[in-house]
């Protein structure tokens, strides 16, 4: 009789400290980090090219539909898809597929459509390769964030601007209109929504270095799926807040 007594309270303290199931999905064999092969389609944005390399998607980044986009961001972000669709038609439109619902990753790289001038993290289409990490880019971006663990809101947005300025200065086609401005603060709001807490910020500094520097996201360092959906008007307050940080 006692020990089933104990055995019950053992049961009920586990079940407060787990009160539903875990996160769909953790780190498990299906959602496993791989490394792209040398035949696979990777793209201009960290954040898509690392959930190829999780499977959230197909890992080949090759003729990945508009819906597959969707329910992967969904399934590992939680990102409300009225947030991610309108970006993977947007996307697709650069299929070279030949089915306009399907998109490589690699046909992101067009100029002016996904890719823009002055990304954090890849070289202007008309300076260099557009599409993959350029070490030096990336090193002056992180510098902003030297000494600190968290990024904050000012933070990232000091690091925009001075990633915005120091291409402009060297790019004589440097486009930047309206639209490249919302989309880049876009990008930012999503690290800051995705890795921090809601539009309070505070993304773990090197949650972000492993998520444009590998590829990867940061499961290991302690990266778990949003209890919250990150919704459209988190990312725009977040945007918002950008602007006048």
């Amino acid at each position: 009789m006692r020990s089933n007594i104990l055995i019950t309270l053992t049961s009920l303290a586990v079940a407060s400290a787990y009160p539903g199931p875990p996160p769909p999905p953790g780190p498990g064999p299906k959602y496993d980090f791989k490394r792209p092969g040398p035949n696979d389609s990777r793209g201009p944005c960290p954040m898509l090219n690392a959930l190829a390399n999780h499977g959230f998607f197909p890992r080949s980044g090759k003729n990945i539909s508009i819906d597959q986009i969707v329910s992967g961001i969904d399934l590992a972000l939680n990102l409300d898809p009225a947030s991610s669709r309108p970006v993977a038609e947007f996307g697709a439109t650069t299929s070279t597929t030949g089915n306009p619902q399907t998109v490589n990753l690699a046909d992101m790289a067009a100029h002016g459509v996904i890719e823009h001038d002055g990304s954090l993290s890849r070289a202007d289409a008309i300076t260099g390769n557009a599409n993959t990490l350029n070490p030096s880019i990336y090193a002056t971006f992180i510098a902003n964030f030297a000494g600190k663990t968290v990024i904050t809101i000012p933070d990232a947005a000091k690091a925009r601007r001075a990633r915005i300025a120091a291409a402009r200065a060297i790019n004589p086609n440097f486009v930047f209109t309206a639209r490249e401005d919302e989309f880049s603060r876009f990008e930012t709001s999503l690290y800051l929504a995705v890795f921090g807490t809601g539009t309070i910020g505070n993304a773990p500094k090197k949650w972000v270095e492993v998520m444009f520097c590998e590829e990867r996201i940061p499961y290991k360092e302690g990266y778990v799926r949003p209890t919250d959906v990150i919704t459209n008007d988190d990312l725009v307050e977040l945007a918002t807040k950008l602007i006048t940080a």
